[in-house]
């Protein structure tokens, strides 16, 4: 089943084989804190838990004084416990998602070493820690790292219970969804209900898959995990809570386009790539032998795993790239499969390769749309500092992970899957150390040293003409509302939607983001 053996060298027992071993510490916590909090959701999640503290209540959230029915409470859980350690940081808040993805990309090793051998595994390993997507949600301060995790501990258990027939894997499997429901509700039972039944529907094993489903002390474990924060919700809310959860954050997302996160059916088939990148190349060679897969039990059960989540997620009418993940972690796992039967390396270097140019050209590209009329004018705003803050680091470094890497990619000797191994690793080191930094800086920067001086300043502050920056109030370490400020009072405002003439005193002014005291 394994081809990497093909490919021009083993990598189990190698010095780059040891390094991928511990790439998932580099790839999700290496300068985990180094940008700001992104709005809306990292700011949103993190207000959240921080307002637990504030109201002492850690059995339901709030944002800004009000209820969030957005997720359940796993999440906010784990948050709370880095902010107990390292206080409100943009490390704390983004050390669960961290810590669940590298369990995630260590999960994915362990399973796959012992089904398509070693070398493949650490493949799989390779591209579940530095692949775009799983390393952008993997460090983001929000519930889908933590789910995305729990997902694939569910479906491994699933399928070791399949392929052995024991029970001590299906009831782990019934531990992980009633986690995955506590951190973001139904789409933990869907999706591993649904790629279990149609595996076994494709084997005529419609029994097994009863036995499976509906195993008693399974489902007792289920129950007993979901049921008693579930009930405190609805008992707290009542109607409000079936509204604001079940009816708005899952059957109107699936329903209908929530918050404009709209998409046409083919949405996802242009994610997929670009998530795997710079994978995408070995995703396609794994799609060729596609049809020979479905032959092998294993390469059925990933193959119907990621096709149930494409299909699902394709008709949803909210769409958001980071949806198609929950049914990548098999694609790891074929990638390493079938990296062996790749041939012609250039095909699979030219998309992270102009990756890479496209860091070094960022600040540029930044600068042009902070002078057009495309976008929002609050983020072009955010991005007219572009050229400021791009200082000789972010330059010389973007420049010399290209350079490094043309060096490296050209040199003849060298297999198509280390060239990628070394992409991989250069990938993540620059836009962990270097790109997600400059970026957040831009679009959160301002809005962070706005809250750290409207905390200085004290008192009551309101959102005025502005639609949310939940960072705001974590950085402020206070709620904010919005409203109209009245004579000397504080208000966080767009520069764009304030009128030149406006009977203000300026306390903070950067970037499309003004903190001000209206005059008496």
């Amino acid at each position: 089943m394994n081809g990497f053996q093909s490919a021009g060298g083993r990598l189990a027992g190698t010095l780059l084989g040891r390094l991928i071993l511990v790439l998932p510490l580099f790839a999700f916590l290496l300068r985990l804190g180094g940008a700001p909090l992104f709005d809306v959701d990292e700011g949103a999640f993190s207000e959240a838990t921080r307002e637990m503290f504030e109201r002492g209540d850690f059995l339901f959230t709030y944002l800004n004084g009000a209820p969030r029915f957005d997720k359940p409470i796993l999440i906010y859980w784990l948050q709370s416990v880095g902010y107990l350690i390292f206080g409100p940081t943009e490390w704390a808040f983004r050390l669960p998602s961290a810590l669940a993805a590298i369990v995630w990309s260590y999960a994915t090793y362990f399973f796959a070493r012992k089904r398509v051998g070693e070398d493949a595994a650490l493949i799989a390993l390779a591209v579940a820690c530095t692949a775009l997507g799983p390393f952008a949600i993997g460090r983001a301060a929000t519930a889908d790292g933590l789910l995305n995790c729990l997902l694939a501990l569910t479906l491994f258990d699933v399928w070791r219970h399949l392929e052995s027939g024991r029970r001590t894997p299906l009831l782990r499997a019934f531990v992980w969804i009633g986690l995955g429901a506590l951190t973001k509700g139904p789409v933990a039972l869907i999706v591993p209900g649904t790629v279990s039944l149609l595996y076994c529907a494709s084997r005529g094993e419609w029994k097994t898959w009863l036995r499976t489903v509906f195993n008693p002390l399974g489902l007792l474990i289920l129950i007993a995990l979901v049921t008693p924060w579930y009930a405190y919700a609805y008992h707290l809310h009542g109607q409000d809570f079936i509204n604001g959860f079940i009816m708005k954050h899952n059957v109107q997302r699936f329903s209908g386009s929530l918050e404009g996160h709209g998409g046409s059916a083919f949405y996802y088939l242009i994610a997929v790539p670009l998530l795997l990148l710079p994978w995408s190349g070995l995703f396609v060679v794994a799609l060729t032998k596609l049809r020979a897969g479905l032959n092998d039990p294993l390469q059925r059960f990933l193959w119907i795993w990621f096709g149930f989540v494409l299909a699902f997620f394709s008709l949803s009418g909210t769409k958001l790239p980071h949806y198609v993940l929950y049914g990548c972690t098999p694609l790891f796992i074929l990638i390493g499969v079938h990296a062996g039967n790749a041939r012609r390396a250039w095909p699979h270097l030219v998309l992270p390769g102009l990756l890479f140019v496209l860091f070094a050209l960022l600040p540029n590209l930044f600068d042009v749309l902070a002078h057009s009329t495309l976008g929002d004018g609050f983020y072009r705003a955010q991005l007219g500092r572009a050229l400021e803050v791009a200082d000789s680091i972010y330059i010389g470094a973007t420049v010399s992970g290209l350079m490094v890497w043309l060096a490296y990619v050209f040199f003849p000797k060298v297999s198509l899957i280390k060239r990628l191994i070394v992409t991989a690793i250069i990938q993540v080191g620059l836009l962990a150390g270097i790109v997600v930094p400059y970026a957040g800086e831009l679009a959160q920067g301002p809005v962070k040293r706005a809250g750290l001086k409207a905390a200085e300043t004290g008192g009551e502050v309101l959102f005025w003409r502005f639609t949310t920056a939940p960072s705001f109030s974590v950085y402020r370490q206070a709620v904010t509302q919005k409203g109209d400020p009245q004579a000397g009072q504080v208000a966080l405002t767009r520069t764009d939607r304030l009128p030149v003439d406006a009977p203000v005193d300026y306390l903070f002014r950067e970037g499309g983001v003004a903190l001000v005291k209206v005059k008496p």
